[in-house]
């Protein structure tokens, strides 16, 4: 004879279920790995955000020093062997003196193009895209490209367009719009551009709204798959933004591709050229995440609570880098949502190996 189940087995079962719910925060997280030390920094880079891999394995990396402005804004290079060396200062702004470089690629052209931000120090519209002229794995020039900008973030290059994410296009409209920008590797030929403020530049190709009055960020980290279309964060939403590309690069598909599973915020991101998944730099849950790329799964590879990173924990990641099987990670560390800045300085590194 069959037995019903009796009312109390059946309250214990749900209260497990929704235990399990709470502990993986509506997502996976088993497994989770143990981010090691990278790359130990000194003072004088006190704050680090972009990454990009080179074809040599070195990777590139814009070093703001937000957390302690005595010290210029730099750029990295992360050799093969984890050690650093220093390839530019970044040229500061005539009126505000300060250079606030973020995210960066490499062009096709061989250059690097990097946000510089100046948001912090003048407000409304100031603010550049720089290109950082290479030769040989040497930087010998760093000249403005554009500007007008109003909080540029993220930077994509792909063989034929730059992408540049704008992180509030109207700080004051609620929701806040946020964007990304397109240009042509020509178009700089003819001198510097000027963007139209407002969201009415015709570089503009797509727009996307934050309504989070605790996080008003909007597109952040932005990455392009092999058919050319491009995944942008929206950090305030937490959402991973798919936007579909034709041929004729016209954008035919806008759509929120991965959301919830334990992701708070979308700060830096990298699609992974081999698997087509996405990895995810959680500032606000100091935590880093991996989207598959077909299903949009979201599985949290790596967190833990607000630490000084010492021994390679996390301490608000704000970008990741894939090299091989290894994921290195920016951590900014600023101080914000409960989080001080304090030493060590870290870049951290997860061994993903081959799943």
């Amino acid at each position: 004879m069959k037995r019903e189940p009796s009312f109390d087995s059946l309250i214990q079962a749900l209260f497990l279920t929704i235990l399990v719910l709470m502990l993986s925060g509506c997502g996976s997280s088993d497994r989770l790995k143990n981010p090691r030390i990278a790359v130990n920094l000194p003072e004088k880079y006190n704050t680090t955000d972009g990454m990009v891999l080179d074809s040599e394995g070195n990777i590139y990396m814009s070093c703001p020093n937000w957390n302690d402005a005595s010290y210029p804004a730099k750029l990295l290079k992360i050799r093969p062997d984890e050690t650093i060396t220093e390839v530019l200062t970044f040229p500061v702004d005539r009126e505000t003196k300060q250079a606030n470089p973020l995210g960066i690629d490499i062009g096709v052209d061989g250059n690097l193009y990097v946000a510089d931000n100046q948001n912090p120090y003048v407000k409304e519209n100031k603010s550049r895209l720089l290109r950082v002229l290479m030769r040989n794995g040497t930087a010998v020039g760093c000249e403005v490209i554009a500007e007008g900008f109003n909080i540029p973030n993220g930077v994509a290059c792909t063989d034929k367009y730059i992408y540049v994410t704008e992180t509030s296009l109207d700080a004051d409209a609620r929701p806040m719009p946020s964007g990304v920008y397109r240009f042509r590797y020509s178009e700089f030929k003819g001198g510097r551009i000027k963007i139209t403020r407002g969201g009415n530049d015709r570089h503009l190709i797509a727009t996307m709204y934050t309504g989070n009055s605790d996080q008003l960020f909007g597109a952040n980290g932005i990455d392009t798959d092999k058919q050319g279309n491009l995944f942008v964060g929206n950090f305030g939403e937490g959402e991973l933004v798919k936007i579909t590309i034709n041929e004729k690069g016209e954008v035919i598909c806008q759509e929120v591709f991965a959301k919830g599973g334990g992701i708070r915020s979308i700060d830096g991101l990298k699609v992974d050229c081999r698997s087509g998944d996405i990895y995810i730099a959680d500032f606000a849950a100091n935590a880093i995440h991996k989207v598959d790329g077909r299903s949009g799964k979201v599985t949290t590879i790596a967190q833990n609570g607000d630490t000084t990173g010492a021994g390679g924990l996390l301490d608000r990641p704000s970008e990741v880098c894939l090299r091989g099987d290894k994921l290195y990670i920016s951590n900014i560390d600023l101080p914000a949502g409960g989080n001080v800045y304090d030493k060590p300085h870290t870049i951290s590194v997860i061994e993903l190996g081959i799943e």
